[in-house]
């Protein structure tokens, strides 16, 4: 009885407290922060989760809740959801109770008067609409008239529960006052409390009732007239979208009518246009249906919603990032054809060549894979004889050019005015590279010294890529790639590997470098650590992880990109990748987050703070109150039966594909690959070991010439008899073709430059200088 009360529960209120909640059989009841709020029971770890995390939700309306004793209670939804729960006396455990029927109730209530709404929308198409206004104010009459008389009922009863209550705790103030045992006083203040307990209880429900009542009485009129408003505004959005539904036909058979296509592109042109402005008109409805939900990486950072005048300000503001996104993505095909003099128009080109879409089945070749590797671990990938059957019908240099799947991100970044907002579209690229890998456990064939590939996309994308093999042993490959549409890619990778029994581990080395023509933005980034699992038993699969750096050297803007690594035990979603965009001061301007197989989504910083310190690690998590996320980028499903194609994209199954003109080195030209993609694995094998054999021939001719002529580079020649590759101290003594030494001042690394000439040698045919490696 000396215990204080709480605030007296009445629907609509939100209602907080801790109770204990069975966890399980080791930790037995867990105390946690409970709120109900809207038909809604949720509960968290601690009052500082509300911003952010809540550890379970259960909806009231479809819930039983079921009194054990004094202060254990049961709240479930049918078997999906059952919580636990114990009070810390039987006096809160009553308040829990009071204020769960309560929302319970009115829950139901509202689902009724929902499903009731629903059904009342069949009629709104009656032929006279001042009828439909005037039954339906008449309905409202009526139904506040019932109202009242309801609640009338209740008052009487509520007059008639406080006299007997009043009455009922007088005889028991008595009796208490009588000298008898504990146990018989103990039960009499029991009964008191449930007594006032439950007088407390009809008190709110009448005061809810006389409340609902008044404000129904109060703003029925204006009901009436914003259900008026809306009625009239419907009829017009009604004749407006009409309009434009006949405007929108017009227009596309008058474009169809002027324009001149080939097949293959008319259909493709028409349909972006149409889905641009429809995934407009989407995303805005996902905005106002979506829920945010809070991302939370223990090691980095937490992002919580931004304080909501933030939303309003940025609704408002034409030039915020919103605006300036959605205009991007509307206007893309738009800007990149109109607006740059140097695009060709679509009716001054030649048709666009029509690309495969499919590639002979893979064949179901078994071999055993402990019987060649057992004897190569702690050896080099590049080392190790490996027959075609784990490899895929592709060279490295072409899954290296697969780094252009989403070149388009990379359009619209050059037309950024923002260099931050240009940072997360140059680090939605970086991500999307990895895209292709997840299901792609083959080995790409190495390529061979002097073997180059082209890939011209000049009319389907804008750009195009050269890459050449510039060294054997270490492999290195350089590529660069040049866009009509204001950007240049160039990279050198070096790829370092080990097998550990397990797993195999491919570390690739060197830098990437991206420029923008329009801003002369200068970004370098490095790639991430690919470990192969399961390589002797089990099925195989590929993670990525490890942490990018994008540097932005002309602004100092930096993106620190993080993989996170696969884990059985973690609670993340797997291959999780998260980021941070700062500008040189170290401010975080925007947030990344996604996954590398699927999608990215990027959201604007509108402040940040330290959070509390971690108490298992002892550190502080940086909290970053964030806008509404928005997706910067998302993965293309890939066609119909990848998987009996090595799961190649439609990128990737193009690769391979034989074009005129290409370069006598040009990887479409190996014969060993073509054998394989073909289905001839046995003729493939046999190819393969007679390209591997002339490589070494023709390196041991190169290595004898240059001691002949006195050329300080000592070589270790490793011929053995299972054939693995030749080993040397040093580079191979060769000259790239194509690529030129050059000491990048950016990084400090000795790489690899395009010299030219490449394309200019393809328009005229000239290959005489062409090493003959096939």
């Amino acid at each position: 009885m000396s215990e204080p009360k709480a605030p007296t529960p009445t629907p609509g209120d939100t209602y907080k407290g801790w109770l204990f909640k069975w966890t399980n059989y080791i930790k037995g009841y867990q105390r946690r922060w409970f709120v109900l709020s809207n038909g809604l029971l949720s509960y968290y770890r601690t009052q500082a989760e509300m911003g952010h995390t809540c550890r379970g939700t259960i909806n009231l309306a479809t819930a039983n809740i079921v009194v054990e004793d004094s202060c254990n209670f049961i709240i479930s939804n049918g078997g999906a959801q059952t919580y636990h729960l114990k009070a810390s006396s039987e006096v809160e455990r009553q308040r829990w109770i009071t204020a769960l029927e309560l929302a319970k109730a009115k829950a139901v209530r509202n689902q009724a008067d929902q499903s009731d709404d629903s059904g009342d929308e069949c009629p709104m198409s009656s032929p006279s609409a001042g009828q439909s206004g005037a039954s339906r104010n008449s309905e409202v009459q009526s139904t506040l008239r019932t109202l009242g008389s309801k609640v009338e009922d209740l008052s009487t009863c509520n007059d008639l529960i406080a006299k007997h209550g009043s009455a009922l705790q007088r005889s028991l103030s008595e009796l208490e006052g009588v000298k008898i045992g504990g146990d018989t006083g103990d039960k009499i203040r029991q009964v008191t409390e449930r007594a006032t307990l439950f007088r407390i209880t009809s008190n709110a429900m009448i005061n809810a009732c006389r409340d609902f009542l008044s404000l129904a009485q109060a703003h029925s009129k204006r009901w009436q007239k914003a259900l008026q408003a809306e009625r009239e505004q419907r009829v017009r959005l009604e004749e407006t979208l009409e309009q434009l539904a006949k405007q929108h036909n017009h227009l596309e058979r008058a474009f169809k009518g002027a324009t001149v296509l080939p097949p293959s592109q008319s259909h493709p042109a028409t349909d972006s246009k149409g889905s641009s402005s429809g995934k407009g008109d989407a995303s805005d409805e996902e905005d106002e249906n979506e829920f945010f939900d809070a991302m939370e990486d223990p090691q980095a950072f937490i992002t919580v919603p931004a304080d909501p005048k933030y939303h309003r300000r940025s609704g408002s503001n034409v030039s915020g990032i919103s605006s300036e996104i959605g205009m991007d993505d509307q206007s893309l095909d738009e800007q990149s054809l109109a607006s740059n003099p140097e695009s060709p128009q679509p009716q001054e080109l030649e048709p666009v060549k029509k690309r495969r879409i499919r590639i002979p089945d893979k064949p179901n070749y078994s071999l055993n894979l402990w019987s060649i590797m057992k004897n190569c671990i702690g050896k080099e990938l590049s080392k190790i004889p490996m027959p075609v059957n784990f490899n895929e019908p592709i060279s490295m240099l072409q899954r290296l050019s697969e780094d252009l799947e989403y070149s388009e991100l990379l359009d619209k970044g050059a037309k950024c005015q923002s260099s931050l907002e240009q940072l997360c579209y140059v680090a939605a690229f970086t991500v999307s590279s990895y895209s292709t890998t997840v299901h792609r456990t083959g080995k790409p064939f190495n390529p061979l010294l002097g073997e180059t590939f082209e890939l011209d996309r000049r009319y389907e994308s804008g750009y195009r890529s050269l890459c050449e093999q510039v060294s054997h042993h270490p492999p290195a490959a350089c590529h660069h790639a040049i866009s009509e549409r204001g950007w240049t890619l160039r990279q050198e990778i070096t790829l370092a590997s080990k097998f550990r029994g397990k797993y195999l581990s491919i570390m690739p080395l060197g830098s990437i470098h991206c420029v923008f023509e329009k801003s002369n933005n200068h970004y370098t980034w490095k790639k991430v650590t690919t470990t192969v699992h399961n390589i002797i038993v089990g099925k195989l699969w590929i993670d990525q992880s490890g942490e990018i750096d994008i540097v932005n050297h002309e602004t100092g803007d930096r993106c620190h990109l993080k993989f996170a690594p696969y884990s059985y035990f973690s609670r993340d979603v797997a291959r999780k990748v998260t980021g941070v965009v700062t500008d040189k001061e170290g401010k975080a301007h925007y947030v990344l987050s996604g996954t590398w197989d699927e999608k990215m989504e990027f959201s604007r910083v509108m402040q940040s703070s330290r959070g509390d310190e971690n108490g298992t690690e002892g550190r502080q998590k940086t909290v970053y109150q964030t806008l509404k996320a928005r997706e910067i980028w998302r993965k293309t499903p890939l066609p119909e039966g990848a998987e009996n194609m090595y799961y190649f994209s439609t990128l990737a199954l193009t690769l391979n594909e034989l074009e005129d003109g290409v370069a006598p080195t040009d990887s479409r030209r190996r014969p060993d690959q073509r054998l394989m993609e073909q289905g001839q694995w046995e003729e493939a094998n046999a190819e393969k070991q007679r390209l591997e054999e002339k490589q070494r021939s023709v390196r041991r001719e190169r290595e004898r010439e240059a001691r002949s002529a006195d050329v300080d580079e000592e070589a270790v020649i490793e011929d053995s008899i299972n054939d693995t590759p030749l080993k040397t101290v040093h580079q191979d003594n060769y000259s790239a073709q194509w690529f030129d030494h050059f000491d990048d001042p950016h990084t400090g690394e000795q790489t690899h430059l395009y010299k030219g000439g490449y394309w200019e040698a393809k328009d005229q045919g000239s290959w005489e200088n062409c090493p003959d490696i096939f």
